[in-house]
């Protein structure tokens, strides 16, 4: 029988999702608690892999087993076992043939910065901070060049091995907010799927069109062209969330 779980964690302990080689993985922490749990190794498959420093708020999984623990009751049973940064939030039985990589139909990731002089010890685990100053009415403007179905070749990391780079983008959503005595900004971007670094180059590109230091014409040309010298940095990890994932259909 398949069962999901819907996963929340802090990435900033963590070499990523995938179990490697000489860094702890979120998977694997997951995987040695589920082993405690059945009494026997399952596999445990994400429905994306988070880089190292990534948090998630809403990542899907799924795991065979066959065992008299009722669905519901594997959250429960997992986080007893579980470190505080990790968190099953929600368990079910997954419908026949589910799979949570490739079904999954949308993703929505947040890049979150305070805008601010100085280190905020509250804020600075879970976002990243930006001295520069940034215009909000721009940053808005920005997002929305990228809605749509466009080639981001420009927002890939060098390396990646991946048969097309072309995403449809169908939300990038600008939310602010004043706590604590900086601006917050949260950038929500949703599409079909990512490439490596995508949301973090893109929200780098937005933050940079936003304190003039690019024009439009470059974000256009980083799409059109693939000019990756139009584009802003890659901002760190430790900024970025994955927020939930959607299939269409109530999984939980």
């Amino acid at each position: 029988m398949r069962y999901a779980l819907l996963v929340a964690y802090d990435g900033t302990n963590y070499g990523g999702w995938q179990i490697q080689k000489n860094t702890l993985t979120v998977q694997e922490v997951l995987t040695d608690a589920l082993e405690k749990t059945l009494g026997c190794r399952a596999a445990v498959t994400a429905s994306g892999r988070t880089d190292s420093g990534v948090h998630a708020a809403g990542q899907v999984c799924h795991f065979d087993a066959q065992t008299s623990i009722p669905a519901e009751k594997f959250a429960d049973a997992l986080n007893f076992r579980l470190p505080p940064d990790i968190s099953v939030l929600k368990s079910a039985a997954a419908p026949d043939g589910f799979d949570c990589t490739r079904d999954a139909k949308k993703k929505t990731y947040c890049y979150r910065v305070y805008l601010s002089q100085c280190l905020s010890p509250l804020k600075d685990r879970y976002a990243e901070r930006v001295k520069y100053p940034v215009d909000l009415k721009k940053l808005i403007k920005a997002a929305k060049l990228f809605e749509g179905e466009h080639d981001f070749k420009a927002y890939c990391a060098s390396g990646s091995q991946v048969k097309t780079t072309v995403r449809r983008v169908y939300a990038v959503e600008v939310k602010t907010g004043d706590t604590r005595g900086s601006a917050d900004v949260e950038i929500y971007v949703t599409g079909n799927g990512f490439l490596y670094n995508m949301v973090r180059t893109l929200a780098g590109t937005m933050l940079y069109f936003a304190a003039g230091r690019l024009s439009e014409r470059d974000i256009i040309n980083s799409l059109e062209r693939g000019d990756r010298s139009s584009v802003g940095k890659t901002m760190p990890a430790k900024g970025l969330t994955l927020e939930s994932v959607d299939y269409g259909f109530k999984l939980f």
